[in-house]
């Protein structure tokens, strides 16, 4: 788990969304910012996105650990992050590192972390906002210094709203978000990765797949990739190991995918036209919006609420075009 990985697969792909996420990482990633925050639907890399702020950073020398919060019971997580004391609970029977401690100086990657329960969200939201922590079974704290990027496929508002998560932790979290475009909204990209994930698989398996039968191309393209990018590499992947050939052709394909494919796919929203920096600054104007809401229109309980000063607070509602 903990790593120092010193470069990383980079982000492929030459959609406009795809050079615009590019650059937004590459600015985060030398940026002081300690919480980050990625947005994607399920398969659309968002690991890929974390280890690629980490590799860019100035933390990069250092610990990379990588948490998925959904596949750790609750009992379980607690210790794997902060640790315990011997003797903490039956079969503690020595101190462990948690974690944390194994990534400090680097960056830490909690991967689904809508899936933490009350109890843990709580503990999280204590360890972003002090940078402190307790082993379990001490009473002694411990200091992190570490950048924390969280990701997450739901809408985290909704689960707000819903009661499932903290809005607290989600307002904490809110510093800086990063949004992954589907596969479907990617264009000719799909073409691009399937190339990419031949190549690799060809080096795995041993196999020859150097084509794509343009039949297979206009199936990809209409096709809208509900597991996006992942699904598309374990079909490849599958391919290769299963079948015979140069070139991918359409019996290769699944008979899901074929009938899937003769339906239109699903049309980018407005939205999705514009550069992430456009689709950053929508989402802050919201978020800011709904919280002076929240607070009656008071600019010092509404930084407060954010995590922000009040300075910062009017310097970024300046910087959006929102009155003050």
């Amino acid at each position: 788990m903990p790593a120092a990985p010193s470069a990383c697969e980079p982000l492929i792909g030459d959609h406009p969304s795809m050079a615009a996420l590019r650059d937004l990482v590459g600015r985060v990633a030398r940026s002081k910012a300690s919480i980050v925050l990625i947005y994607g639907e399920t398969g659309t890399g968002k690991g890929l996105v974390a280890r690629n702020l980490h590799a860019q950073s100035a933390r990069a020398a250092k610990g990379y650990t990588e948490i998925n919060c959904a596949a750790i019971p609750g009992n379980l997580l607690e210790s794997e992050l902060f640790g315990h004391e011997r003797g903490a609970f039956t079969g503690a029977v020595a101190r462990k590192t948690g974690l944390l401690e194994a990534a400090n100086g680097g960056s830490v990657f909690l991967d689904e972390i809508r899936e933490l329960d009350p109890v843990m969200q709580a503990k999280i939201l204590t360890l972003l906002d002090s940078r402190r922590f307790r082993r379990i079974g001490s009473v002694q704290e411990v200091s992190v210094d570490a950048r924390f990027i969280a990701a997450t496929n739901k809408i985290l508002l909704g689960e707000v709203q819903a009661g499932r998560f903290r809005d607290d932790l989600y307002y904490r979290l809110q510093v800086v978000s990063i949004n992954l475009p589907p596969l479907r909204e990617r264009g000719d990209d799909v073409i691009v990765l399937a190339q990419r994930f031949l190549e690799r698989y060809n080096a795995t398996h041993g196999s020859r797949f150097t084509a794509i039968d343009p039949e297979v191309r206009r199936i990809f393209k209409a096709y809208a990739w509900p597991g996006n990018v992942r699904e598309l590499s374990n079909l490849l992947e599958r391919i290769c190991i299963l079948e015979d050939g140069g070139t991918v052709l359409a019996r290769h394909l699944p008979q899901r995918i074929l009938r899937e494919a003769g339906k239109p796919a699903p049309a980018a929203s407005p939205a999705a036209a514009g550069t992430y920096a456009e689709l950053s600054a929508q989402f802050q104007r919201g978020l800011i919006r709904a919280a002076l809401q929240a607070q009656d229109g008071n600019l010092g309980r509404t930084a407060e609420s954010l995590g922000l000063t009040r300075h910062a607070l009017r310097h970024q509602m300046l910087k959006l075009g929102l009155e003050g």
